[in-house]
């Protein structure tokens, strides 16, 4: 014998449809983490190197092979750092991103692809811990994918772009205005 239920339970967060979800007022703040995390390891990664001195970096560029390596290491070390607070404050997303997935190609390519996919690779658990293999292109392409998803989605709230952006749009629509062949072609002259 079936039995029905009439006692209502709160809808679950798994019930609501996808574009409930996806077009809420919270969605539009999805830019925010993935500008946070990209713009303070970028900036990690470029202090990083200046910690470990002034020519610890080029010498590996050296190492590698890569020409002008003092140019090339402060180059880097500038895109890391100067990108990485870019996109942190959400200015010149675009352009910041063009330099920045350039160091992730060259990084992905001359260090991390002879080491396969992943990043995480744990060789052994010692009584100093755990021990780790070098790591593979994994969060290169991770970096790029976010870059990616703030260059074609925006940078959400709280970014200078937003702010750079609306002095654009009201002396757009001030010209609009004035200009008569941008009129509403809905108007009805009286």
């Amino acid at each position: 014998m079936k039995t029905t239920s009439y006692i209502e339970r709160p809808p679950m967060w798994r019930d609501l449809p996808i574009e409930l979800i996806s077009s809420s007022s919270i969605a539009h703040w999805a830019p925010i983490p993935l500008r946070l995390i990209v713009g303070y390891g970028f900036m990690e990664h470029g202090f990083a190197k200046l910690a470990r001195g002034l020519d610890a970096f080029p010498a590996i560029l050296q190492a590698l092979g890569v020409p002008a390596p003092h140019f090339m290491g402060w180059l880097t070390i500038s895109v890391e750092i100067v990108g990485g607070m870019a996109v942190l404050l959400g200015a010149l997303v675009p352009l910041a991103s063009i330099p920045m997935a350039a160091v992730l190609l060259v990084a992905m390519i001359t260090v991390h692809l002879p080491y396969g996919f992943s990043s995480i690779k744990l060789q052994a658990v010692t009584a100093a811990g755990a021990q780790f293999g070098p790591p593979g292109y994994e969060t290169d392409l991770l970096y790029l994918a976010c870059l990616a998803a703030l260059v074609l989605g925006g940078s959400g709230p709280l970014a200078i772009d937003g702010l750079l952006a609306k002095p654009r749009k009201n002396r757009a629509s001030v010209q609009n205005a004035s200009d008569p062949s941008q009129r509403n072609i809905t108007e009805i002259p009286t």
